[in-house]
């Protein structure tokens, strides 16, 4: 435990975090892709050494908890090439240059889904890869959904199916759903459902 400030105590007035923070010192690219950005930094450390720490720049993302009227979810089976499986996961993609989030979330919906809603609420924000990549998951909850024909990009290939709360927590259970923004959507979902957690809903953007 970390002893309170003193005066004339060296350390008052230091950043509490000071002691694990890493300081960077050289950054070196070592991939430039069309998608994903590789680094290799070398950074001070607490105590004064040094280390080297290579991670990937992502432009962000966004996921959609999106419940039908009848308390369903819009959920997807996707084939994920890293990991050679087929994936349940809540629809989700990233962030174009300049985009806002919602903005992101209702395209999103929409192109994979066809799903649009007429209400939104953000549920938080979480960081899948903190050991190797800047990358953060915006959670957006939808509700009020219409369902039109879907736009795809070219390449893209996923089945829409709706599945119960219920039926999704027992695959998160059963270790049939295994994708980490999912699990924490879940997460996210079981307790908005029992009340813990409260959402601020606001009207889709134009």
């Amino acid at each position: 435990m970390k002893k309170a400030a003193v005066p004339g105590d060296p350390e008052a007035g230091k950043p509490a975090d000071a002691h694990l923070v890493e300081t960077r010192l050289a950054s070196t690219e070592i991939l430039k892709g069309n998608f994903l950005h590789a680094m290799r930094d070398t950074v001070s450390l607490p105590d004064g050494t040094q280390a080297t720490r290579e991670y990937i720049i992502h432009p962000g993302a966004v996921m959609i908890v999106a419940q039908c009227d009848d308390g369903r979810l819009v959920l997807e089976r996707q084939y994920r090439y890293p990991v050679q499986a087929v994936m349940v996961e809540f629809p989700a993609g990233k962030l174009d240059p300049g985009e806002a989030s919602l903005a992101c979330a209702q395209r999103e919906l929409l192109e994979e889904t066809g799903y649009t809603a007429r209400e939104w609420a953000r549920a938080g924000v979480l960081h899948p890869v903190i050991s190797y990549s800047t990358e953060f998951i915006d959670i957006w909850f939808a509700r009020g959904l219409a369902q039109g024909p879907r736009k795809l990009d070219a390449g893209e290939f996923l089945d829409v199916f709706t599945a119960t709360p219920a039926e999704l927590l027992a695959w998160c259970a059963n270790g049939q759903v295994t994708d980490a923004k999912t699990l924490t959507g879940a997460l996210w979902l079981q307790n908005v459902l029992s009340g813990a957690w409260a959402l601020d809903w606001q009207p889709a953007i134009a």
